[in-house]
């Protein structure tokens, strides 16, 4: 079947030319109200990526993500591998809070609040902007050979944009393994973490090669979330949109012409001056409806309210709207669909926050040496090894920690340590324990038994394991 006219656009995307070669995106440099907005909520997000590593809180750095030692701090919370299932359910909360964020609002999260977006429309293409200058100087600069001119200033960008990707490589290198140790390596000399400094290059790479080359190609071909839109969004939600009812009229756009009276022929407010177009950061037409493409950061709006204030025309021909409110002017309301999404989201949220309250700040193991059976001792006493292991999530030492049998009178004997111990602050205690048990207190072969973690006289924390013992035959 022949796509129609109009929908020629939607059968590949803008950045990509005919012959299939990559279509350079020269946007124009955006001004206006919500430029001025995004930037507030941009440096204000920035200023949290960049230092949220180099807080602490009781002693705990306020973002980390150790994957390599399975260490993880959230808003100075330590969390490690024992509490994976907090983690996953945040990561749903997380993903349940995006949806919701889309159904209502569409791709606002790309165009406001996504990093990509905040470094490459806020950082990159500002520094681009003062070096080359606007949309025009840096379609020529790109056309003229390599004069002193174009190698001054091309030389110029791609230095600072080195020295920053290699700025937010460090960054995120303090995120993976603490910026303690990011501060200790760079302190030791590079040549005494080679290793590091290898990952560090290659992290600084990667991000030049994503902020000076692919760009835009990121929101457009690499990310999976704009291709949730077609799954997410519907007629209610709110999205850039361009009011084509007031744009197109009966007799559709017209250029501007002074003292013409545009209403009596016919013909609607958009003026095709393309200036919506020329500031799109991924080269996309909003008048074409809702794409792929589009990140909703807004540049259209300031633009073409520029030009209707300029032609004494009223604002908003693009605007956040939904499609409803722009063919039937229909006032947004939340629907069934955003009601079930915010149900589950406040569901898990507050299971989330009962199981940060219920969370231990001592988690104890201990489980059966692997390949020891009971042993039988005078007096009908059944003995078993353990080995345990206990994980202090604080930022504090916990001394004075004793373990006790709780279910069954027995004994409870520490291998190679005293009575008491220290589990040292975000350090994990091991050991080998004994526990005798009289086999007439044993019920069969197989027995639970509870043992209590103390500190000094205070249970702390409680935990089971399997205690073998002779089968007992009736």
């Amino acid at each position: 079947m022949e796509t129609p006219e109009n929908e020629i656009f939607r059968d590949s995307i803008g950045t990509i030319t005919e012959d299939g070669k990559r279509a350079w995106v020269f946007p124009k440099k955006p001004s206006g109200k919500f430029y001025n907005y995004r930037k507030l909520v941009s440096y204000f997000l920035l200023s949290i990526l960049l230092f949220s590593p180099f807080i602490k809180i009781n002693g705990n750095q306020f973002l980390m993500f150790n994957v390599l030692e399975r260490r993880f701090n959230i808003f100075g919370f330590p969390f490690w591998p024992q509490d994976f299932y907090l983690f996953v359910l945040s990561m749903l909360i997380f993903v349940i809070f995006i949806t919701l964020f889309t159904v209502a609002f569409g791709r606002i999260f790309c165009g406001w609040i996504c990093p990509q977006t905040i470094f490459m429309e806020m950082v990159f293409r500002r520094i681009e902007y003062w070096i080359e200058g606007d949309r025009g100087k840096q379609m020529r600069l790109a056309k003229q050979p390599w004069n002193a001119e174009k190698i001054k200033k091309r030389g110029l960008k791609f230095i600072i944009f080195a020295f920053i990707s290699f700025i937010i490589a460090n960054v995120f290198l303090a995120y993976l393994i603490s910026s303690d140790k990011l501060i200790a390596y760079i302190t030791d000399g590079p040549t005494s973490h080679l290793s590091t400094l290898v990952s560090l290059l290659i992290f600084t790479a990667v991000f030049y090669f994503v902020f000076a080359w692919f760009r835009e190609q990121v929101c457009v071909i690499a990310c999976p979330y704009g291709r949730l839109q077609g799954v997410l969004l519907d007629t209610k939600s709110i999205v850039v949109a361009y009011d084509h009812k007031r744009g197109e009229a009966e007799s559709g756009r017209k250029k501007f012409r002074k003292h013409e009276d545009r209403e009596a022929l016919g013909h609607g407010d958009c003026i095709d001056c393309m200036q919506c177009v020329n500031v799109c950061p991924t080269g996309i037409d909003i008048r074409n409806g809702t794409q792929l493409e589009c990140v909703n950061c807004t540049a259209c709006i300031d633009e073409c309210d520029h030009i209707m204030e300029s032609i004494n025309l009223p604002k908003g021909l693009i605007r956040y709207a939904s499609e409803e409110n722009i063919d039937e002017k229909a006032p947004f309301k939340i629907t069934a669909r955003m009601k079930g999404y915010i149900a589950v989201l406040a569901i898990m949220t507050g299971l989330l926050i009962g199981m940060l309250f219920l969370r231990n700040d001592l988690e104890a193991t201990v489980l059966r040496l692997p390949g020891q059976l009971y042993e039988h001792k005078d007096n009908n006493i059944i003995s078993n090894v353990f080995t345990y292991k206990l994980v202090n999530k604080t930022s504090n030492n916990i001394d004075n920690v004793s373990m006790k049998l709780m279910s069954h009178k027995g004994i409870l004997k520490l291998v190679a340590t005293s009575d008491s111990f220290n589990v040292p602050k975000q350090e994990i205690a091991k050991g080998t324990l004994f526990i005798e048990i009289n086999n007439s207190d044993l019920s069969g072969d197989r027995n639970k038994i509870k043992i209590g973690i103390y500190q000094g006289d205070e249970l702390i924390e409680t935990t089971t394991a399997n205690f073998l013992g002779p089968r007992s035959f009736k």
